[in-house]
Formats: C-alpha cells, structure tokens, sequence
C-alpha cells in the first residue's frame, strides 16, 4: 500500500526530507516506523516515537491504510 510519510525534528534531520511516499507492506505505524528505520538508519528506538495517522495521535499498533497520512514525531526538547 502507499502511505505519505512526514518526519520532524531529528527524524528530519536523519532522512534529509520533509515528507516522502512509501510503498509498504507494514499494517501499524509501529511495524512502519522500524522498516524506515532500517532503510533509514533512524537512531531513535521505537517506543520513543509518537505517530499520528490523518491528523489523530494513535497507539503503535493502530490499522494503516491505503492513502493514510502518517506523521512520526520524536521526542521533542523545550526550553
């Protein structure tokens, strides 16, 4: 299925892009997550970044669909 993918902070910074669209078999944002991190080399372990399907925040294990639109957010720093 194709999925539009956009990053933040240091997932940004790692890939070198905003957003991108992927071709995938993964079925959570969880199994997405670890297969661009593969590809990627993302240095963030899982359980440390929050995904958002269509605009909603949702659990690592949530459905993905054709033509979803996920965001991978890292944890962010304040000051």
């Amino acid at each position: 299925m194709r999925i539009r993918v956009r990053y933040f902070a240091l997932l940004r910074d790692q890939r070198g892009l905003d957003e991108e669209t992927v071709d995938t078999h993964a079925d959570s944002p969880d199994r997405l997550y670890r297969e661009l991190a593969r590809t990627h080399g993302f240095s963030l372990d899982p359980s440390q970044v929050k995904a958002a399907i269509n605009g909603a925040f949702v659990g690592a294990d949530s459905e993905l669909h054709e033509g979803d639109d996920v965001v991978f957010v890292p944890p962010v720093a304040g000051g």
